[in-house]
Parts: C-alpha cells; sequence; structure tokens
C-alpha cells in the first residue's frame, strides 16, 4: 500500500474509533466519512462493508490483547494474569459500545470478518483459564468458551447506564467465582454501591 493511501487508511480508522466510541458500533458510515471530511465513497473503497471497517479497527486491538495474554502467562501468577486479562478485554469491549453484539456473533459465525480475530483472542483468555486451572487457582468446569461470554456479559453490563455503577462490582463477583481462591487482589473491588 503506498504511504499516501495508507495515511488515509490510518485517518478514517482514527475517526471511525473516536465515533463509534461516542455512538457505538451503528454509528451510520455517511457520518464517519463525514467526520473524516471525505466523502462516503471514498471510505467504501478503503472498507467495503461496515464489518470490514470494523475488523479493521478492532483487529489491532485483539491483537494487543492476545499478546498482552501471551505477556502475562510469563509475567504474573496464573490467578492475577487471568483476572488482568478479563479486566483489560471487559474495559476494552465497554470502550468500543456495542462492540460486545458482534463479537458474540462473529465467534459462531466461520465467515464473518471478525471470526479468525475472535477465536485467536477466546484461545488466549483459554490458555490463561487453563494456566490456572493446572495451577488449583480457577474452577475447573468452566472453559475458554464459557470465559470468552463472561467477557461478554460483563461488556454488556458496562454498556448499560443504569447498571455502569456496579459495574466494579459485578466484575468482582464474577473474578470471585472464576477464581477457586479470592486471594487475587485484582478482584477485591471495595464495597458495592448502595442502592437508594
Amino acid at each position: 500500500m503506498r504511504a499516501d493511501a495508507r495515511k488515509n487508511r490510518d485517518h478514517l480508522l482514527a475517526v471511525a474509533g473516536a465515533a463509534i466510541t461516542e455512538q457505538g458500533v451503528d454509528v451510520s458510515l455517511r457520518d464517519i466519512a463525514r467526520r473524516a471530511e471525505v466523502g462516503l465513497a471514498t471510505l467504501l473503497r478503503h472498507f467495503p462493508t461496515r464489518e470490514a471497517l470494523l475488523d479493521a479497527l478492532l483487529h489491532t486491538s485483539f491483537d494487543e490483547l492476545t499478546a498482552k495474554a501471551g505477556a502475562l502467562e510469563t509475567s504474573s501468577s496464573p490467578d492475577d494474569a487471568l483476572v488482568s486479562w478479563l479486566r483489560d478485554c471487559v474495559a476494552w469491549t465497554t470502550e468500543y459500545r456495542g462492540a460486545v453484539v458482534l463479537m458474540a456473533a462473529a465467534i459462531e459465525d466461520t465467515e464473518s470478518a471478525l471470526h479468525a480475530s475472535c477465536v485467536t483472542l477466546r484461545a488466549a483468555g483459554a490458555r490463561l483459564l487453563t494456566r490456572a486451572q493446572a495451577a488449583g487457582m480457577a474452577r475447573t468446569d468452566i472453559d475458554g468458551a464459557d470465559l470468552f461470554a463472561l467477557v461478554e456479559a460483563l461488556a454488556w453490563l458496562g454498556d448499560q447506564p443504569s447498571l455502569a455503577p456496579r459495574a466494579d462490582h459485578l466484575f468482582a463477583v464474577v473474578a470471585g467465582a472464576i477464581l477457586t481462591s479470592t486471594a487475587s487482589s485484582d478482584t477485591e473491588a471495595g464495597t458495592p454501591p448502595s442502592h437508594p
């Protein structure tokens, strides 16, 4: 790809990322093009479908989360590595509003542009879970698919304005339920917010 084409593509991705953070994954492509100060045809030349745009945008983040899982395997205790990665996945997923719905669909749809990235990300989490299970630090009746579903569920909670204030507490509850011991300091999120 020529340098100017790469620059234009990177600009479109930056604008799309900001738009999705603000408005969610259903933001109109026309709005993204307008914000980027290009015509819709230019946006579609780079990204012929919404899914192609989202794949390009999310692929880098998926790669970073996958790489982080690899680094955590060697740098942290099994329980801390698992909870840290889980927390990062949930935080990233709630940053891009609505991405969790796409991830849930893409993991099952082998034709989806996002499928391979989601499968790789799920496998990275599964390795951390297996490591914690082997060390006796995580329950053994869940697998990588369950862990990925929990990421999706926790991210969905963060997307709900009425539940967002409880997101940290609920994360701690779920993380504590995954671990066989709640010794991990990452799971201690304090007391739950009081209800009116």
